[in-house]
């Protein structure tokens, strides 16, 4: 029996419950873990990324099978699915942990990531401020740091009692669904 060769990505569009919940219900994606990445402090925690002080960003690590959705699919869905055109911010968060940002993990996602972004700006009236990180040689700015375990799966449980995340995540749910409606999972 062959074994499928699964790809990982890691991207950041705000807070990372929203971004997972989105990502959760996209065809081929197998495993969505919230963490952070792009900082400088060794193992941060939620209430030190919070500050903005450590540098990085709240993001996800979607792992998924490239047979049935591309690396250039899950970018185009990463961009289309939250506001890449806000600085530092998404809606009422703001700072640098809820920046627009790509963290490929080799130089192929990286050009991918040019792409993707290049796509977006063609087709919209707005320039996307998404950047593209950690590929710079500083080992420490591009590890990814699993979020507690509380954070996983955020939306499925605590999520859906919280008012935030009630009124945030499903008009970007249903974007993902307006927008990219063959990429949703049944």
């Amino acid at each position: 029996m062959e074994t499928k060769q699964m790809v990982q990505a890691i991207i950041a569009g705000g807070c990372f419950w929203c971004t997972e919940a989105v990502f959760r219900d996209v065809i081929g994606v197998t495993e969505v873990e919230s963490g952070y990445i792009g900082g400088t402090k060794p193992n941060p925690t939620y209430k030190e990324v919070c500050t903005g002080q450590t540098g990085h960003a709240e993001g996800i690590r979607v792992t998924f099978d490239p047979a049935v959705i591309s690396l250039p699919e899950v970018y185009d869905v990463f961009l289309g699915t939250h506001d890449p055109t806000q600085l530092n911010r998404q809606g009422g968060d703001v700072g640098t942990q809820y920046r627009s940002a790509i963290f490929p993990l080799s130089a192929a996602q990286s050009s991918e990531a040019e792409a993707a972004i290049g796509r977006w700006n063609a087709d919209n009236s707005s320039t996307a401020v998404t950047t593209i990180e950690g590929l710079s040689g500083d080992e420490q700015t591009a590890t990814w740091y699993p979020a507690e375990g509380y954070h996983q799966e955020y939306w499925e449980g605590e999520g859906q009692r919280n008012p935030y995340c009630l009124a945030v995540i499903p008009p970007k749910i249903m974007k993902l669904r307006k927008s990219f409606q063959d990429k949703v999972k049944g």
